[in-house]
């Protein structure tokens, strides 16, 4: 997996690597090395607070030790967060899928799908995009190619009532897992996040210890913009983990590292392109090396 965040973080790890670069082994870190190396990480989309506080743990560090520092600093930050993923004790493992249009929502959603099937799990989706008729197209293609069952109803249905359908399905047909895709419009609307309550709601009087994780998927290009998605996510939705989409060589990547410093996110897994295989778990230490360009150690 460290080849697909090297590809995926290259933009930025050459940014990184040519304020490293100005450093001199056996001599001190000056103010102007340590200055190119902060510029370079906020332009890697980690946010100015983020950066600053990278630079503030490799100050003293000797120049030769400032790569490996740093790198270390990195996997602490990102691991401080990982936390353990939660299993159903009872029953089917409910996940609520969440994110503003145009994230890679509904890919993710097919994505996670895969990895389940490869596992050797049944699979069940629930299209609760009720308000977009092509949401439920687009599910319904992705269930037809994976060989899973999808729940829907007709355009404009209540997402809660789609969500219920599909627990009692899973319930019904001893399913491992039952992945719900919810609306997507954007995420300061506070109709939208009720809605997310209201299918929480009934989901446990299914699965009373569900939904077990609610996954926020962001568009990995989009940099500080995802940090807000996340806030707002996570006041109203209970987000427990993060899917980081679209990086490809085109995200620059760092956003990962503010949303686990200020928010207390954990990263679950990285989307790398169109094809449903194009998934991975997320790994600190590859992340890191992916970004620094050289191996991260703790």
């Amino acid at each position: 997996m460290a080849n697909i965040f090297r590809r995926a973080l290259s933009r930025s790890r050459d940014r990184i690597a040519g304020a490293l670069a100005g450093l001199v082994p056996g001599r001190r870190v000056d103010a102007a090395t340590l200055q190119d190396l902060e510029a370079a990480l906020i332009g890697a989309d980690i946010g100015a607070e983020t950066a600053i506080d990278l630079i503030d743990s490799v100050r003293e560090a000797r120049a030769e030790d400032v790569r490996a520092a740093l790198a270390a600093e990195m996997v602490r930050v990102l691991e401080a967060v990982s936390g353990d993923v939660a299993e159903a004790e009872t029953g089917p493992k409910v996940v609520l899928v969440v994110g503003v249009n145009g994230s890679g929502k509904t890919t993710s959603i097919a994505k996670l799908t895969r990895l389940h099937l490869d596992r050797g799990e049944k699979v069940l989706i629930a299209a609760a995009d009720t308000f977009r008729a092509a949401a439920v197209e687009q599910l319904r293609l992705w269930a037809d190619r994976l060989g899973v069952e999808l729940i829907a109803q007709a355009s404009g249905a209540d997402p809660a009532a789609v969500a219920f359908d599909a627990c009692q399905a899973a319930v019904a047909r001893g399913s491992d897992v039952v992945f719900i895709d919810t609306a997507g419009r954007l995420h300061t609307q506070g109709n939208l996040m009720s809605e997310l309550e209201k299918i929480r709601r009934v989901t446990r009087k299914v699965v009373p210890d569900g939904p077990h994780e609610v996954l926020l998927v962001l568009d990995g290009t989009t940099g500080q913009n995802g940090l807000r998605q996340a806030e707002e996510f996570l006041q109203s939705a209970g987000v427990t983990g993060l899917v980081l989409t679209k990086l490809d060589g085109t995200a620059k990547g760092g956003v990962a590292l503010t949303i686990a410093r200020r928010i207390g996110l954990p990263i679950r897994f990285v989307g790398t392109g169109e094809r449903d295989s194009d998934l991975a778990e997320f790994n600190a230490t590859e992340y890191v090396d992916g970004l620094l360009g050289t191996e991260a150690t703790q």
